[in-house]
C-alpha cells in the first residue's frame, strides 16, 4: 500500500504533518478528515516514486491551458451569479470536465470547501493552476461577499488577456514560419545542390564565375561548421538561462530588451496594459492597495520593469499617491501615471486603470499587426532574393559551358 506525506491543520489550527498508508489520495484525505484533520496537501512519499511510474511526468503540462481556465472561470462564474451554493457549482463543473486531471482538481477544490477551507485557500494549494493573482482576487470576493462579481470581473480579465495573447501569437506567426522554411531552403541548396555543381565542373578545369565560387566557398563552410555552429546554439543557450538565475544579469539583459528599436515598445507595451489590468481588477476587487501592487508587480515578467515596480511599492508605503509613485518610474509609459491620477481624483481608480490597460493593450495590437504587414512582404523579397542569388551562382557555369561548346 503506497505511503503518503501530508500537512494539514487540526481543530485548533495549528499545523499538522506525518505520513499515512492509503490505496489512493482521496482515500488519504477521507482518513484525516475521520481524525479531525483538514488536509491542505497531500503527495505520494518519495521512497513510493519509481522513474518507471506513467503517474510522473517529467515535464508535467498544466491541467488548466489558457483557453480552459478562460471557460473554467466563466462557468463557475455563471454558476455562482446564478445563486447556486460553491460546492455545488464546484461539482457541476466536475461533472462536465473535459478530462480526468480537470475533474480531478475540481474534486479536490470541492473536497477542501466541504471541510470548511476558503476557496482562494484550496486554489493556493495549486499554484501551478492558479497564480498569486487569481487567488489575490477570490480570496477578496470571499472575505467582501461579492463573490460572483469578483468571478465575472476575473473571467473578463483572463478573457482579454487571453484575446491579446492570440492576437500577437498571430501576428508574429507568419513571419517566423515564413523565416524558418527560408533557412532550411537555403541550407538545402547550400549543402547538396551547390556541391552537386562544384562536382560537375571540377574536371573542366574552366575559371568559374566569382558569384560561383562565393557559394562554392560559402558551401563548404556551411558543411564543415555546421555542427560546432548548433553545438555554440546550444551552449549559448543554456549559458543564456542560467545566467537568467542571477537577478542582476536577468534585470540589466532585461532591460537592454526594452531598449532595442521595435521589439523594445513592443515588450513594454504588453508589461504594462498587463500590470495596469492585473492592478485594476484587484484594487476594484477590494484588495488592500500595497498588496495590489505586490501582486501585480509579480505578474510582470520583465525583471526590470518588475524591479521599477517595487520601487513603487515602497514609495506608496510612505504615503506617496499610486500616480505620484509610478511617475517616479521613467520605464512606464506615461499613460498610466496620468490615468492613476485621473482616478484618483474622480474616485474611479479600477475604472481608469482598466482604460489604461485596454489604451495599452489594444497600441500593441496595432503595432504588431502594422510589423506583420510589413515582414511578410519584406521576407518573401528577401528569400526570393537569396534563392535566386544561389540559383544563379548553379546556372552561370551552365551558361558559361554552353557557350563554349558552341
Amino acid at each position: 500500500m503506497p505511503t503518503y506525506r501530508y500537512k494539514a491543520l487540526d481543530v485548533s489550527g495549528r499545523w499538522v504533518q506525518g505520513h499515512l498508508e492509503a490505496v489512493s489520495e482521496k482515500s488519504a484525505r477521507h482518513d484525516l478528515r475521520q481524525q479531525a484533520l483538514i488536509p491542505l496537501k497531500i503527495d505520494l512519499h518519495q521512497g513510493q516514486r519509481h522513474w518507471l511510474n506513467s503517474d510522473i511526468a517529467w515535464w508535467p503540462a498544466r491541467v488548466f491551458s489558457h483557453t480552459a481556465m478562460v471557460i473554467w472561470t466563466r462557468q463557475l462564474a455563471s454558476l455562482v451569479t446564478a445563486g447556486l451554493p460553491l460546492e455545488r457549482a464546484l461539482s457541476a463543473l466536475s461533472e462536465q470536465a473535459d478530462n480526468t486531471k480537470q475533474s480531478e482538481l475540481t474534486d479536490h477544490l470541492r473536497a477542501e470547501v466541504n471541510a470548511g477551507a476558503p476557496l482562494a485557500q484550496a486554489m493556493a494549494m495549486h499554484p501551478r493552476e492558479f497564480n498569486e493573482r487569481y487567488v489575490a482576487v477570490m480570496a477578496s470576493g470571499e472575505q467582501t461577499g461579492q463573490l460572483a462579481q469578483v468571478l465575472q470581473q476575473l473571467a473578463n480579465d483572463l478573457e482579454a488577456q487571453h484575446q491579446m495573447r492570440a492576437k500577437l501569437l498571430s501576428a508574429s506567426l507568419y513571419p517566423a514560419i515564413v523565416t524558418g522554411v527560408a533557412l532550411l531552403m537555403v541550407v538545402f541548396l547550400l549543402t547538396y545542390v551547390v556541391p552537386q555543381v562544384a562536382q560537375v565542373f571540377a574536371s573542366t578545369q574552366r575559371h568559374l564565375p566569382g558569384l560561383t565560387v562565393f557559394m562554392l566557398t560559402l558551401s563548404r563552410w556551411v558543411q564543415a561548421m555546421w555542427v560546432w555552429a548548433l553545438l555554440a546554439l546550444l551552449l549559448g543557450g543554456l549559458l543564456l538561462r542560467f545566467g537568467r538565475q542571477h537577478d542582476r544579469f536577468r534585470q540589466r539583459m532585461d532591460a537592454a530588451l526594452l531598449q532595442l528599436p521595435v521589439i523594445g515598445p513592443l515588450s513594454l507595451g504588453y508589461h504594462a496594459a498587463r500590470f495596469a489590468g492585473t492592478l485594476a481588477l484587484l484594487v476594484g476587487a477590494g484588495v488592500p492597495m500595497l498588496k495590489a501592487l505586490q501582486t501585480a508587480a509579480q505578474t510582470l515578467s520583465n525583471a526590470a520593469l518588475r524591479l521599477h515596480a517595487e520601487q513603487s511599492i515602497d514609495l506608496v508605503r510612505e504615503g506617496a499617491p499610486l500616480a505620484t509613485a509610478l511617475s517616479q518610474n521613467n520605464t512606464l509609459p506615461g499613460l498610466l501615471p496620468m490615468f492613476a491620477r485621473l482616478g484618483e481624483q474622480t474616485g474611479q481608480l479600477p475604472q481608469m486603470l482598466q482604460h489604461a490597460a485596454d489604451h495599452l493593450g489594444n497600441d500593441v495590437q496595432r503595432r504588431a499587426l502594422q510589423l506583420a504587414t510589413v515582414l511578410e512582404p519584406l521576407l518573401i523579397v528577401t528569400m526570393g532574393a537569396v534563392v535566386m542569388l544561389i540559383v544563379l551562382a548553379v546556372m552561370l557555369p551552365i551558361i558559361q559551358l554552353n557557350q563554349f561548346v558552341r
